[in-house]
């Protein structure tokens, strides 16, 4: 696997990246490659190896074994330039009772940035200039996340590393947190990393996700790949249902029974063509109250993908 360079196109690079906590195999034998200007979305449920990853990114972790390089520099704690160019959000802090304008003069200090208007530009970057001279304390839940974001950003970094950005948010502040991550990533080429459990959001902000089960990447897709692996099936009912299962057996149609007590068809022929089933049916009498094709979501998907990664171990 090549090593990204500083001015390569590589900006996040984990190579055989494990982890270990005494008997426990938190992250095993993890490879991964993000480019610059690339959205990817981590995903896996609770106790998966996200968060083992991304402390691990961040330093606040050493792998047991493996190596991780940021923008071609290793990752590890004695590598203080780095962190010029790593922006971070995991939950939003600020100090309550300050300011939106006080929070960000305490985070560029600490950033140890001295030009102050770098302030006024994440304000309006982050479109939080109304409420710059507010206390955060009386922010809404999503200028309170803006506010998080802003601090994660005020030193422009070239990668933000985003720990569940838009949980707890209400559908708009959801819709505006993702326009303005996409016009980071598409304008200014930021590389985000971004991992969440909102699968549905996720899909319309990243162009890849990565599945974390059990500590292994178990699927590294691109979004319009992922589209075409997304499972179709053809849903029907009717009245008799009985009545309607000795048809498709009889023609040759393969089912399975649906949670909600529907019928479910996954072969091609029938997604490809469902006005002939309609047709089929009518013809005997038996004409169906519902059919659809169904595009599988990304949430089914995810959990398809982790049982097939359950059988195969």
């Amino acid at each position: 696997m090549r090593k990204g360079k500083p001015g390569g196109s590589i900006a996040i690079q984990l190579e055989d990246v494990s982890k270990i906590f005494g008997e426990y195999r938190a992250v095993r034998n993890l490879s991964l490659e993000v480019n610059r200007g690339e959205i990817i979305g981590f995903l896996g449920l609770n106790g998966a190896g996200k968060t083992t990853t991304i402390k691990m990114l961040l330093s606040l972790l050493k792998p047991s074994s493996g190596s991780i390089y940021m923008l071609g520099s290793k990752v590890d704690a004695g590598n203080y330039k780095l962190w010029d160019k790593v922006g971070y959000l995991e939950e939003a802090t600020f100090y309550p009772e300050l300011t939106v304008m006080e929070n960000l003069d305490i985070a560029r200090r600490m950033q140890l940035i001295s030009d102050r208007k770098s302030i006024d530009r994440v304000i309006q970057k982050l479109d939080l200039d109304a409420h710059k001279n507010k206390k955060a304390k009386k922010l809404s839940l999503g200028n309170k996340q803006r506010l998080g974001l802003a601090k994660a950003m005020i030193h422009n970094p070239e990668i933000l590393i985003l720990d569940e950005p838009i949980n707890g948010l209400d559908p708009a502040s959801v819709v505006e947190i993702r326009e303005m991550l996409l016009d980071l990533s598409r304008n200014f080429g930021v590389t985000i990393f971004i991992s969440s459990h909102l699968l549905e959001e996720l899909a319309k902000l990243v162009d890849r996700i990565g599945i974390m089960h059990e500590g292994q990447l178990v699927q590294d897709i691109k979004m319009d790949q992922l589209e075409q692996s997304l499972q179709k099936s053809l849903v029907l009912d009717g009245r008799n249902k009985g009545a309607i299962t000795r048809i498709l057996t009889e023609h040759g149609y393969n089912y399975a029974e649906t949670t909600d007590g529907r019928l479910a068809l996954t072969e091609g022929c029938a997604i490809a063509q469902p006005e002939k089933l309609a047709e089929l049916l009518v013809r005997s009498n038996q004409p169906p109250t519902h059919l659809s094709v169904v595009t599988e979501d990304l949430e089914g998907y995810f959990l398809r993908t982790i049982r097939t990664s359950r059988r195969m171990h």
